[in-house]
């Protein structure tokens, strides 16, 4: 099974993100096609596009950055609306605008995050599942890759997680992981995909 994991370069400041950091460190332990999408909204579409053309995987997970949050948080639903707080890379600040034009309000990951949460938490890593992936470019890719797969891959499995700071950003005052860390949640998520078809039926309230 062909398994594509896609990080984002840094923004807002930082010299590095942990999104990417954990993919490249997940690449070296076992075989998994990656790619690096800029944080733009326009552009992270495109590159996101041409690396699925590229590899033709069969799951795709997204990662990004969610500053603040402790663990690492699968999503669960990507909304139709780009609202920047701040410019992306490459100074576009959208706001109230669609990510695809009369496209749906929302759709939901096709990943099994419920089961990927209960494996990662069994290993000792902090992780829950998410309701809301923002409306930044995270939730751009995310609403961007499962339009694609509703509309032109319906043999694609997708989604999107969130990771925590690493130390290395030097957030002393937010919570943060090690990209090992992150690297082996993220290598248990794709486990997970890989021998899990139906997830789990539990309230995500019961994770903890």
């Amino acid at each position: 099974m062909v398994t594509l994991l896609t990080g984002f370069e840094p923004f807002g400041g930082s010299l590095t993100n942990p999104s990417w950091d954990a993919v490249r460190e997940l690449a070296t332990r076992r075989e998994i096609a990656t790619a690096l999408l800029p944080c733009a909204f326009d552009s992270s579409l495109a590159t996101l596009q041409a690396a699925i053309a590229e590899h033709e995987p069969e799951v795709v997970i997204c990662v990004g950055q969610a500053g603040g949050r402790a663990g690492v948080t699968p999503e669960r639903i990507a909304v139709n609306i780009r609202d920047a707080r701040i410019p992306d890379n490459a100074g576009d600040q959208p706001i109230d605008v669609p990510v695809v034009e009369s496209g749906p309000a929302a759709y939901f990951t096709t990943l099994p995050i419920k089961a990927g949460v209960q494996r990662i938490l069994r290993a000792g890593i902090a992780a829950e599942v998410s309701h809301t992936a923002g409306t930044y470019v995270c939730n751009n890719v995310f609403y961007g890759l499962m339009h694609l797969i509703a509309t032109e891959l319906p043999n694609v499995r997708g989604g999107f997680v969130h990771v925590p700071f690493s130390p290395e950003q030097g957030y002393d005052d937010k919570p943060s992981m090690p990209v090992a860390t992150i690297a082996t949640a993220l290598g248990l998520l794709v486990d997970t995909c890989h021998d899990t078809k139906q997830d789990l039926v539990i309230s995500t309230g019961t994770l903890h």
